[in-house]
C-alpha cells in the first residue's frame, strides 16, 4: 500500500499531485491540505486536523465529500502532521509520501522532519520521504542501501542528525568516501553527485538524513 500525505504548506512549494496519483495510492489530507486535494480532482481517504484554516463553508464541504474527517481541538500536544503520519502508520503501508510540509513557517518544517527521523518510526521500516518541487528528503538507520541515478534531482547529500555516523561508505559518487566517520554540524557530504546509473551508500552507527536535490 502507498500512501500520500498533502499537508497545507505553500502550493507553490508543492509539485503536480497528479503525476503521483493513481490506483495503487490513497491519499490523506491535513488541515487545509484537504481543500488542496478536492480542488485538484483528488479525492481524500482521509482528513486530519483542528481545521482551523479553513473557513466553515469549506469545512462542511469537507465533511461533505469525506467519509473519514478526524477533526481535533486546536490545544493538543501533537501536530496535525503527527496524528496524520500516526494513523497512517497504523495501515501498515509499504511508503508514505509527503507533501506540503516545506516552505511557509520553519518551525511546522523543522517539526515535519522530526517526526519522520524517530528511532521507533525508522524502525518501523517503511519508507517514508518528503518532497518538494526540488527536493526528496529521507533518513536512514545504519546499513547498506542503493540509490538510482536521478537525472532531475542530480544532487546527493548525506548529513548526521545524530552527535556521529560512524563508518560511512559511498560508491558510485563523484566523491566518494570509505569507513569515514562524520559529525553533527559536518558539511562533508553535502551535494554529492552519482557518476554510474546507481550507487551505495552505508553506515554503522548514527541517523543519517539523505536530501536530493535540483537547482
Amino acid at each position: 500500500m502507498i500512501l500520500h500525505i498533502l499537508a497545507g504548506g505553500p502550493e507553490s512549494e508543492t509539485p503536480n499531485l497528479n503525476s503521483y496519483n493513481n490506483e495503487k495510492v490513497k491519499w490523506i489530507g491535513v488541515d487545509r491540505g484537504v481543500i488542496t486535494l478536492l480542488n485538484q480532482g483528488i479525492q481524500p481517504t482521509a482528513g486530519f486536523g483542528d481545521f482551523d484554516s479553513v473557513s466553515d463553508a469549506e469545512w462542511h464541504y469537507i465533511k461533505s465529500k469525506l467519509d473519514k474527517v478526524n477533526r481535533f481541538k486546536p490545544e493538543k500536544d501533537e501536530t496535525d502532521m503527527e496524528l496524520a503520519i500516526n494513523w497512517a502508520l497504523e495501515q501498515q503501508p509499504d511508503v508514505i509520501r509527503i507533501f506540503g510540509a516545506t516552505g511557509g513557517r520553519i518551525d511546522h518544517f523543522m517539526g515535519n522532519l522530526q517526526l519522520l527521523m524517530k528511532e521507533e518510526t525508522l524502525g518501523l521500516g517503511v519508507h517514508i520521504e518528503i518532497i518538494d518541487n526540488k527536493n526528496i528528503v529521507f533518513f536512514r538507520l545504519p546499513g547498506e542501501y542503493l540509490l538510482n541515478l536521478d537525472h532531475q534531482k542530480r544532487y546527493v547529500s548525506f548529513i548526521p542528525m545524530t552527535d556521529k555516523v560512524e563508518n560511512i561508505t559511498l560508491k558510485g559518487f563523484k566523491y566518494p568516501l570509505n569507513n569515514r566517520h562524520i559529525f553533527r554540524g559536518s558539511t562533508l557530504c553535502i551535494s554529492n553527485e552519482l557518476i554510474q546509473s546507481y550507487g551505495t551508500f552505508s553506515f554503522s552507527s548514527g541517523i543519517l538524513m539523505v536530501i536530493r536535490s535540483q537547482d
